[in-house]
């Protein structure tokens, strides 16, 4: 299951389809479950501060779980917090649609969750080539993860601590079941 807590207006089903496949393209089970919250800079900034020590705001945050859920026995795989006006800018300096920057967004972070990363080269090849894969399954062609402002993500500096769901104030079993 795929729970979205969203307050802005969004398609979910193409943050549903964006996350089912790169799960697919990672030979993860459907059956994983995860979270993806759209909100604002100021969660994101406030976030990237307590666990990456980062004093700005950011596009994508992912927080890796690795839970059994013991009702359903689906694997929970964790967090994906988008900042919506920060997905708006970087669309619109990008030259495409929001709902574009926003799928890959969600693939940039389910791809986090699933252990990838790009603090190294080799690393950043791997991933970058995964998210081109999944996004021109989804028919998005050649876009690519970059940020106006600078080279590479704020969470490049450092790796992403892991924190489960409930550290950062989520707990999935009270989202609405997708």
């Amino acid at each position: 299951m795929i729970y979205v807590e969203t307050k802005f207006p969004f398609p979910e089903n193409l943050l549903e389809n964006a996350a089912r496949a790169a799960l697919a393209h990672e030979s993860e089970s459907p059956d994983s479950e995860l979270s993806i919250i759209l909100t604002d800079d100021a969660r994101l900034h406030e976030l990237n501060l307590n666990y990456l020590n980062v004093d700005a705001p950011t596009d994508v945050l992912s927080f890796p779980a690795s839970e059994t859920d013991p009702e359903t026995g689906a694997r929970y795989i964790g967090d994906i917090l988008i900042s919506i006006p920060r997905a708006q800018a970087q669309a619109e300096a990008a030259g495409h649609p929001l709902e574009a920057e926003v799928q890959l967004l969600v693939v940039h972070g389910v791809l986090h969750l699933l252990g990838h990363d790009h603090a190294r080269a080799k690393e950043k090849a791997r991933m970058w080539k995964a998210q081109a894969e999944i996004l021109e399954r989804l028919g998005l062609g050649e876009r690519r993860r970059s940020h106006p402002r600078r080279s590479g993500c704020d969470h490049d500096r450092q790796r992403r601590p892991v924190r489960r769901h409930a550290d950062i104030g989520l707990g999935h079993r009270c989202r609405r079941r997708r």
